[in-house]
C-alpha cells in the first residue's frame, strides 16, 4: 500500500499518499514527518519544495511547505494543512488513530477527512497534469498551523511570497466542504468572526450591607440581555443572518454571602458581509457605554477579530469547480458560505479563493474516516479543474 521510499511509481494513487500522511502524528504544532512525505512525492515531479518556518512570541514554531512547479502565469495554488486536532479519548476509537486502517471501503485515521486525503488527492491530480505539461504554474501552500493559533502558518507564508513579488492568480482550499456526499457543496465565502471578553467592575462586600458594596452582576446581565436581543441583520443573498452568542458567564464566587467584585462574560459574533470586525466592535462598545451611563459603574472590554467576512463572487472560477464536481459525481454543488473560519480568510486578500473537499461529517471526531472511492474521485475532480484552468476557463 505504501509508496516506495524513493521515486514513487506513476501514476500516483491518492490513497497511497493519504495513508502515508495519516501515519504521521502531526498534531498541531508538530509536523510528525508529514511535510517530508509530501516532498518525497512532489520532488520527482519537478516541484521546488521550500520549507518555511515561522515563530512568534508566545506561540509554537511552525514548519510549513511551499512547493511550486513552473514559474509563469496563470498560477494555480492549492492551499491546505497537514496538522490535525488531538485524538481525544483513545478508547473512543475503534482503530489506532494513526494507523490508517482501511475497513469496508473507508480509510480511518486522524486527518482522513480534515484534510490529509484532500492534500493527497491534489498531489495525485498535479502528477497527472505535470506528466503531460502545461503553461503556467501549480503550487501547494501547506501549513502546519491551521488547527492551531493560525499565526505562524498561511498568513505568514502569503506575506513572505508577497514580499518577493510572487503572486497567486487563483486558489482552491481543500477543506472538507461537502455535507452528505462528495460534490454537494462548494464554499465561495465565509462569515467573519469576532470574540469579545467583557469584565464589569464592582466592589466586593457583605450581602447584608449592600450599600457598602457595588454588585456588578445586574449590570453584566443587562449588557448581555441587550447584546443578545439585538438583531444584527436578516442575512444577504449569499450569507445567513449574523448571530451573537454568549459563550461563558463567570463570577467566580464560591460564597453565598459575598457580593462579587467583578463579573465576566465572553461572546462571539459570526457575521456576514454587512459588517466588519471594526463596526461590530464599535457597536458593542456603544451599547456597553449606554448601559454604564444608565446604571453606573465601569467595565473593561477587549476584542479579537479571527477573520473578516468575504465572498468570492460566483463566476468562471467557481463555475469551473462546480462543473468539474458535477462531471465526476453527477451532483450539482450548492455554492455556500456556511460553517466556521478557515485559512481562506487570509488567502482572499491575495487571490480569488474557493474551498472544496471531502464530506465533513466525521471531521474532528473519533473514528474520523472517508471513503476510498471519494478520495480517488476528489483527485479526478481536481485533475478536471486543473485541465480546465490551464485551458483558460477560469477567466
Amino acid at each position: 500500500m505504501t509508496a516506495p521510499a524513493s521515486s514513487p511509481a506513476s501514476p500516483y494513487d491518492p490513497l497511497d499518499i493519504a495513508v502515508e500522511l495519516i501515519r504521521c502524528p502531526s498534531v498541531t504544532p508538530n509536523d510528525g514527518g508529514a511535510l517530508g512525505v509530501l516532498e518525497k512525492w512532489l520532488t520527482p515531479l519537478g516541484f521546488k519544495c521550500e520549507r518555511m518556518r515561522f515563530s512568534a512570541e508566545g506561540t509554537p514554531d511552525v514548519d510549513n511547505l511551499y512547493a511550486r512547479l513552473g514559474s509563469g502565469h496563470p498560477h494555480f495554488c492549492f492551499a491546505g494543512h497537514t496538522d490535525v486536532v488531538p485524538v481525544g479519548q483513545t478508547d473512543a476509537w475503534s482503530v489506532d488513530p494513526f494507523a490508517a486502517d482501511i475497513k469496508d471501503g473507508r480509510l480511518y485515521g486522524r486527518g482522513a477527512a480534515d484534510m490529509k486525503s484532500a492534500v493527497a488527492s491534489f498531489v495525485a491530480a498535479a502528477e497527472r497534469i505535470s506528466r503531460e505539461g502545461f503553461q503556467g504554474s501549480i503550487s501547494l501552500l501547506i501549513t502546519g498551523d491551521e488547527e492551531g493559533p493560525g499565526i505562524n502558518g498561511t498568513r505568514k507564508m502569503l506575506e513572505a511570497l508577497a514580499a518577493r513579488n510572487e503572486t497567486i492568480d487563483h486558489c482552491i482550499v481543500g477543506e472538507p466542504t461537502c455535507v452528505e456526499k462528495l460534490g454537494d457543496m462548494i464554499k465561495v465565502g465565509r462569515r467573519g468572526s469576532i470574540n469579545g471578553w467583557l469584565t464589569v467592575h464592582g466592589t466586593q462586600g457583605h450581602v447584608a450591607y449592600p450599600h457598602l458594596a457595588d454588585n456588578p452582576v445586574p449590570r453584566l446581565l443587562e449588557m448581555l440581555r441587550r447584546l443578545d436581543a439585538h438583531v444584527l441583520d436578516e442575512g444577504t443573498d449569499h450569507f445567513q443572518p449574523s448571530n451573537l452568542e454568549v459563550t461563558t458567564v463567570d463570577v467566580g464566587n464560591t460564597a453565598t454571602n459575598v457580593i462579587p467584585g467583578s463579573a465576566q462574560a465572553t461572546l462571539n459574533i459570526r457575521f456576514n458581509d454587512l459588517h466588519t470586525g471594526a463596526s461590530l466592535d464599535k457597536w458593542m462598545r456603544g451599547l456597553l457605554d449606554a448601559v454604564t451611563a444608565e446604571m453606573g459603574g465601569s467595565y473593561s472590554f477587549k476584542t479579537s477579530i479571527s477573520g473578516e467576512a468575504f465572498i468570492t463572487q460566483p463566476g468562471p472560477f467557481s463555475a469551473l469547480i462546480a462543473e468539474a464536481a458535477q462531471d465526476v459525481t453527477g451532483i450539482v454543488p450548492e455554492l455556500s458560505t456556511t460553517g466556521g473560519t478557515s485559512d481562506a480568510r487570509f488567502i482572499r486578500a491575495y487571490a480569488p479563493v474557493v474551498e472544496f473537499g471531502l464530506p465533513n461529517a466525521t471531521m474532528h471526531k473519533a473514528d474520523e474516516n472517508t471513503g476510498v472511492s471519494e478520495i480517488r474521485q476528489l483527485a479526478d475532480i481536481y485533475e478536471t479543474v486543473l485541465r480546465g484552468y490551464f485551458a483558460g476557463r477560469a477567466s
